[in-house]
């Protein structure tokens, strides 16, 4: 198959903002996509590359030969040129995948440099979000999307799911397969995510009426931990495997009583009083297997639901159930359990964040007390609560766009008064902007350059603000401030405050140490 195919598939699903739309262009591709190319189409419409790295980056992009006229280059000759590159190491590496880059650039037409340009940097803003392509696997399998959903969420990828439906001789032999994936202690399954509500009260109501459970939301490292007989295993969110690097979370799941086990929960690194250390020291260690970050920060693990123990499935289980469960495993390693209220008292909610706040952790998830393990799913039944911090600052630069943003100012530079007429710079965005912004900023910076508009980096007069709400900040060597924020994104642009109204770095610190 040609990779021209998923890029003008591609360009499609970025021009409309339809859902049904968007499932009928996925539904239109995966039904000609020949079946040794699904798991490639798979991976591509969800936005990723099927190598987790391939030594490539921004920068390795800077400067891409001119597009081909017709497309030549196909999807095998695409994932072959990657997964050389992901083999490449040591001396004369470098060069070789700026060659291999080169070629493929070279051969790849305007429509296809764009697509490979978003899967290489992960910007490819498309639209086609992997529960909508689980939707169209379903639609073009003939199965339903229930089905499908739930073998994805225990093989823990869409792209085999979809290679075992698409391949299958009809939509009976479709179920049949897929039926045949299910929870296997030792195999990561997806984790089940929750939505956002801004208070405790709407939060209980949108997960229903009746009792809900209100857990400490805490900022580490996600886990879930398999353990069958002696073998213990860790994976992250993302359904890395880690276990190498955490010796203190299998020793401590070794003495969990019972028989094979699969928990959730989160791991991260508390000081002498049991506050939680910054995040970034927590990303450091569980990254880390080196014996002396070990020694210095002890990852502990919190645990708050159970998916499996002594050989029962438990995923369609109401959540009461699995916490009892839970309750039992943990009984001698109270320590590792989350700290949570059952309640239907919007004001006992309220108490019970004010608390998990005071004690360093990030806010609150409320879960249905009936709501089964959705695994991979965002669901109605989990709902986050988290305090939203925002500072007003002001734009140093901006950066150009690619994909859907090509041609448009799209990444800002964001920086804080210094309180000596300069500013300091905290990070970068592109999150939060509508089509309407983007356009809007584009004009607007332009007037505001200080440095050439064909530059990657457009440096601007330090004149705009904008209000950026972000999640916490965390100590940085990168900036000149010693911080950075963590998951900023623009809330609005601010024309009624001048620059000298815009936050300190002072202010940022305040909020760094936790100070008012």
């Amino acid at each position: 198959m040609l990779l021209a195919e998923v890029a003008d598939t591609s360009r499609a699903l970025a021009a409309t903002r339809s859902h049904l739309a968007k499932r009928a262009l996925l539904v239109d591709l995966l039904r000609r996509t020949p079946p040794a190319d699904v798991p490639i189409v798979a991976h591509y419409l969800g936005g990723e590359l099927r190598q987790r790295r391939t030594g490539l980056g921004w920068r390795s992009l800077a400067q891409l030969p001119e597009p081909a006229t017709e497309p030549t280059l196909t999807l095998a000759d695409v994932d072959a040129t990657f997964a050389q590159m992901a083999q490449l190491s040591g001396p004369g590496s470098t060069t070789q995948r700026q060659a291999l880059t080169a070629r493929m650039f070279a051969a790849a037409t305007a429509p296809e440099q764009e697509l490979l340009r978003g899967l290489v940097t992960g910007e490819l803003r498309q639209g086609a979000l992997d529960a909508l392509l689980l939707d169209a696997v379903a639609e073009a399998a003939g199965v339903p999307a229930t089905t499908v959903r739930r073998a994805a969420m225990l093989a823990g990828a869409t792209a085999p799911v979809a290679s075992a439906a698409l391949g299958a001789g009809g939509p009976d032999e479709a179920a049949s397969v897929l039926a045949g994936f299910g929870l296997t202690v030792g195999r990561a399954v997806r984790p089940m995510l929750a939505q956002s509500a801004t208070d405790v009260a709407t939060a209980l109501t949108d997960v229903g009426p009746g009792p809900a459970v209100v857990d400490a939301k805490l900022d580490g490292i996600r886990i879930q931990v398999h353990r069958h007989d002696d073998d213990v295993r860790v994976f992250t969110r993302s359904l890395d495997d880690i276990t190498a690097r955490v010796p203190e979370i299998v020793d401590l799941v070794r003495t969990l009583p019972g028989g094979p086990l699969v928990l959730d929960g989160e791991a991260l690194v508390v000081d002498d009083t049991g506050r939680p250390v910054a995040f970034q020291d927590t990303a450091a260690r569980a990254a880390s297997g080196d014996a002396q970050v070990a020694a210095q920060y002890v990852l502990r693990p919190f645990f708050f639901d159970v998916l499996h123990a002594d050989g029962d499935d438990l995923l369609d289980e109401p959540l009461h159930d699995r916490l009892a469960v839970l309750g039992r495993l943990l009984a001698d390693h109270p320590a590792a359990s989350i700290d949570r209220v059952v309640t239907t008292d919007p004001d006992e909610a309220g108490t019970h964040l004010r608390g998990v706040l005071a004690a360093g952790h990030e806010g609150v998830v409320v879960k249905a007390l009936d709501s089964p393990y959705e695994a991979g799913r965002r669901g109605g039944a989990w709902v986050k609560v988290k305090p939203r911090h925002t500072l007003d600052l002001v734009v140093l630069a901006v950066e150009w766009g690619s994909g859907r943003r090509r041609g448009l100012l799209s990444n800002i530079h964001l920086g804080a008064r210094d309180g000596e007429g300069g500013f300091v710079m905290l990070g970068k965005t592109f999150k939060g902007m509508t089509d309407e912004m983007l356009r809007w900023q584009t004009e607007r910076f332009t007037e505001l350059a200080t440095t050439p508009l064909d530059d990657w980096v457009v440096h601007v007069r330090p004149e705009q603000v904008v209000e950026i709400a972000f999640d916490g900040l965390q100590r940085s060597t990168r900036y000149p401030g010693g911080l950075a924020l963590r998951f900023a994104r623009v809330v609005r642009y601010r024309d009624d405050k001048t620059p000298a109204e815009a936050d300190t770095i002072d202010t940022v610190r305040a909020l760094a140490t936790g100070a008012s």
